[in-house]
């Protein structure tokens, strides 16, 4: 065992390091992985090959790995893709949660900003896809509640399961959205008002034409929207498209000051 500083160190190679932030290590492996540098990460892990699954510690409890600092939010760091794989093949375990916390999955971080092909990559490399404990519950119930269409597609896609009417209704999956209606108990008024405003969260026209038909009031808004309306989501950017604008007013408001 080697103790440094705050923190300590077993010489053990399937004993993930930990490090605080201000760590050297850590800041050289989160600036390589923001910064998309394929080269840089690869001379740190060969130099230590436990930082592929180092946890890196906050100071205020906060947690994260690797795999979680390039599914971070906003996503879409340079190399994405490449980094998750280099790190999953380095010994990164795609699926980690805190072995005493309820920490969220490097995919549950990546269907909260949409980078799908940061969340593919996770998925190619042996991602949990049904995993819960996320802020929502599951990667699919994170994407589909941020509105990280493009994920939530991949996950369907890739086998997850829909687990609630209103996950269905957002994905305008009818044979599921009639599973849940058919239900015993069937679902309360307020699932169903629920249901609506995500079927237009997630611009499903015919799907919330079909939830109003069984009831669902065009008025209510679910406790978890806030103020907004079933015509304010539907009319709102998803979150992939909201980075990508965000992205281009921060360059755009260099390039006018240079």
């Amino acid at each position: 065992m080697v103790i440094k500083g705050d923190h300590v160190e077993v010489d053990d190679e399937t004993t993930p390091v930990e490090l605080p932030q201000h760590d050297p290590r850590t800041v050289e492996l989160v600036l390589a992985i923001r910064g998309g540098d394929v080269d840089a990460l690869r001379r740190l892990l060969a130099a230590d090959p436990r930082l592929a699954r180092a946890w890196l510690t906050g100071r205020n409890g906060g947690f994260r790995t690797p795999l979680h600092v390039v599914a971070d939010w906003p996503g879409y760091f340079p190399n994405g893709p490449q980094i998750a794989a280099l790190l999953i093949a380095a010994g990164a375990d795609p699926s980690f949660r805190h072995p005493s916390r309820c920490d969220e999955t490097p995919l549950h971080w990546a269907a909260s900003s949409d980078d799908v092909d940061v969340a593919a990559a996770l998925i190619d490399g042996g991602a949990d896809i049904e995993v819960p404990g996320g802020s929502i519950g599951t990667p699919l119930a994170n994407a589909v509640g941020y509105g990280c269409w493009q994920v939530a597609r991949l996950l369907v896609a890739r086998g997850a399961r829909i687990g609630s009417l209103w996950e269905a209704a957002a994905l305008g999956d009818r044979a599921r959205v009639d599973e849940f209606l058919a239900g015993d108990p069937p679902p309360a008024a307020g699932a169903i008002d629920a249901a609506f405003w995500q079927a237009c969260h997630g611009g499903q026209r015919r799907m919330a034409e079909y939830l109003l038909a069984q009831g669902a009031s065009i008025d209510a808004v679910p406790d978890y929207a806030g103020q907004q309306t079933a015509i304010e989501a539907a009319g709102s950017a998803d979150t992939q498209r909201q980075i990508l604008v965000d992205w281009l007013t921060e360059r755009s408001a260099g390039s006018s000051s240079s």
